[in-house]
């Protein structure tokens, strides 16, 4: 893949607050368009918005992503701002069970347990064999050995109890759940 279609650039609304992750295409596309504005990064204490006609004559530094057109090289932004959309959206995060360990706290919802990594799994309520479902409603961090316990049973058959019932989590701002995978350090100041 190249590195035009690769999710780098890091999206801020015009206040300045994180709220998308885009490819290179995308930005220079809402940058022609004056949809966005650039940052010229270079330190914590130097961040200053660039137009697209600006942009293209910056020169390539010797860290930065660029990719080469017809008129030579482009160097990538890091970072863009909105120019007009102010809003930090809000979504539930998706069901996985990183996310169900978050939402859990890490901790057996049978035993209250603080888990290690490796010591739980997730386990449906109303076992799969029975109709449950694999979803936030029906599903919960476990210790192995008591969910092993449990096998296809419910909590009452199995002598258990859960702490608290399994609901999906609320919405959060988006801001919250963009990851720097690729470990750009101009997100870092923008990301919580």
């Amino acid at each position: 893949m190249s590195i035009l279609h690769k999710n780098i650039v890091l999206v801020l609304n015009r206040n300045w607050q994180a709220i998308n992750i885009k490819t290179p295409a995308e930005v220079f596309c809402q940058m022609a368009t004056d949809v966005a504005t650039a940052l010229d990064i270079q330190g914590n204490d130097w961040m200053v918005p660039t137009k697209w006609e600006d942009w293209k004559e910056l020169p390539v530094r010797e860290n930065d992503f660029s990719i080469g057109t017809a008129h030579g090289e482009i160097r990538v932004p890091t970072v863009v701002v909105l120019s007009r959309f102010s809003k930090v959206p809000m979504k539930r995060p998706k069901f996985n069970a990183r996310n169900l360990w978050v939402r859990d706290g890490g901790r057996c919802q049978y035993t209250g347990r603080e888990l290690k990594p490796g010591e739980g799994n997730i386990d449906h309520v109303v076992p799969r064999s029975r109709g449950g479902a694999t979803s936030w409603d029906n599903c919960v961090l476990a210790a192995r050995d008591v969910n092993s316990r449990k096998a296809n049973r419910t909590p009452e058959e199995a002598g258990l109890k859960l702490r608290s019932q399994p609901r999906e989590p609320r919405e959060v701002p988006v801001t919250v759940l963009l990851k720097n995978v690729h470990e750009i350090p101009d997100w870092e100041p923008f990301l919580m």
